[in-house]
């Protein structure tokens, strides 16, 4: 899964210049992983950048994933659909995830685990997607946070309902 256009790369632009980073700094920093000419074409809209490849240039960076992402004034909020049940995130259930054949499950699958990774947490069975993960999700796949949190409610992977 990737994530392009002129709002991702303006943010990623953006918190790199509040880091006082340039392109070849990043491109020092991260031993030659993502080249100066590869982090300009994102920050342009050039080029599409996986949501793995965007993580890893959240550590790079030193912020949480969704601070690479736009922010929610960039963004078109409707608020006549806000949904406070979501606010907080909610706990998932990693076994039922795991059954399932539905492509939004894969990507959320792959997500849970760098979630999991990164927690350091590998109990298997749950795993509590916070509000800011919603929101990366929902980014990734093209959805509104509230949207992916009633998708997720329709493949019965909400363990806290």
């Amino acid at each position: 899964m990737t994530m392009s256009g002129p709002v991702v790369g303006e943010r990623l632009r953006s918190i790199r210049r509040q880091k006082g980073l340039s392109l070849h700094d990043v491109e020092a920093r991260s031993g030659m992983e993502f080249k100066a000419s590869v982090l300009g074409a994102y920050e342009r809209g050039e080029r599409a950048i996986s949501v793995p490849r965007l993580l890893r240039l959240a550590e790079i960076y030193q912020v949480p994933g969704d601070q690479l992402l736009p922010r929610t004034a960039d963004v078109d909020v409707d608020p006549a659909h806000h949904d406070d049940r979501f606010e907080e995130g909610f706990t998932i259930n990693l076994v039922r995830l795991r059954e399932l054949d539905d492509p939004e499950a894969s990507v959320l699958s792959r997500y849970a685990e760098t979630i999991q990774l990164q927690r350091q947490d590998f109990n298997g069975r749950l795993l509590t997607i916070r509000r800011d993960d919603l929101r990366v999700l929902a980014a990734v796949l093209g959805r509104r946070a509230e949207d992916l949190a009633r998708r997720l409610d329709e493949l019965g992977l909400r363990a806290d309902t």
